[in-house]
């Protein structure tokens, strides 16, 4: 069997899951905490069907060692996580499509995380269709975001999973300027766009990926700062526009949308820029208690919204005969 060691970036995860270890002396623990430094590890299996079983591989052990290999948790298909007090330096292993795979622990932050997307392909991705409507609502319309985890794995990991809670259905288009961007994610609900408004996630590390239209990044205040407000590169934004997205460390692109962008241009944007820039929707106004139910519909009532955002299993990471 083959044997690929992917790319590892970071990611923060608001659970802790209890786990087992192999046992080693206190003296070897200590040394290795010392000569490596201590971290979390979290592991996200992105197949939409099947469980991956994780293994801790023992650091003492020859290859043909029986117990090489400690059992470490069965991830579930579609999101399922797993997260581990590990050591730098350390490895996993689990068998993927016929392949060995080993990931190594080799590249904390300033937080001790690092996160692995298992159950994907580098440089395939995740797509996710959204159903949306167009002309204020005259039309019906949809695009496709290709979810790339190893762009931006903690944002796109945090996308997938608002997309699963259903957390993006019905969401308004608030913010649409032509040749500029279009942004969205302040929930319909208020009970849920407050409590998701209040987890923010750490800043991905620079993928170096430059940004072009369709690109799909979070919108953030500061660092550390993203929860769920999405932007989308408009088609004709000018090339020093493209260059000044990404200055700011919370701007780094998880995915595009794939295919012709002309149904972004159809997104309602007669009411121009947020304030000060412009005299559309306040977000912060959105957010209030009654931001959907008398804010925007008595403002500004022609906006377009999101019917549905789901995770399309026959494309992208999946061919339909694997599934």
């Amino acid at each position: 069997m083959k044997t690929s060691i992917k790319k590892i970036f970071t990611f923060s995860l608001f659970a802790v899951m209890a786990f087992s270890v192999y046992s080693v002396t206190a003296q070897e623990d200590e040394a290795a905490e010392e000569s490596s430094g201590k971290m979390t590890a979290v592991f996200v299996n992105e197949h939409p069907r099947d469980e991956i079983t994780l293994y801790w591989v023992n650091p003492d052990s020859e290859e043909d060692d029986p117990e090489r290999f400690i059992f470490e948790a069965t991830l579930e298909p579609r999101g399922g996580t797993h997260q581990s007090e590990t050591f730098e330096g350390h490895e996993f292993y689990y068998e993927y499509n016929g392949e060995d795979n080993y990931v190594t622990a080799d590249h904390p932050n300033a937080n001790d995380e690092q996160l692995f997307v298992i159950g994907g392909i580098e440089g395939e991705g995740i797509r996710v269709r959204c159903d949306i409507s167009v002309n204020s609502g005259k039309e019906a319309s949809s695009f496709d975001i290709l979810v790339q985890p190893y762009w931006a794995p903690r944002g796109a990991a945090r996308f997938l999973e608002l997309v699963r809670n259903e957390y993006y259905n019905g969401v308004a288009f608030n913010r649409v300027v032509p040749n500029f961007l279009t942004q969205f994610g302040i929930g319909k609900d208020y009970n849920q766009r407050k409590e998701v408004s209040e987890i923010a996630i750490y800043d991905d590390y620079d993928s170096g990926i430059k940004f072009e239209p369709g690109f799909v990044s979070y919108a953030g205040s500061g660092p550390d700062s993203r929860t769920a407000e999405i932007f989308i590169v408009m088609p004709g934004a000018p090339q020093a526009q493209l260059e000044r997205f990404g200055e700011n460390d919370w701007e780094t692109p998880f995915g595009f949308v794939e295919g012709d962008l002309s149904v972004l241009n159809k997104i309602y944007s007669g009411y121009g820029d947020m304030p000060p820039w412009g005299k559309g929707p306040d977000s912060q106004l959105i957010y209030a208690e009654d931001g959907y139910t008398n804010y925007l519909p008595k403002n500004f009532p022609k906006l377009d919204s999101i019917t549905s955002c789901y995770i399309v299993d026959e494309v992208g990471l999946y061919s339909t005969e694997e599934l």
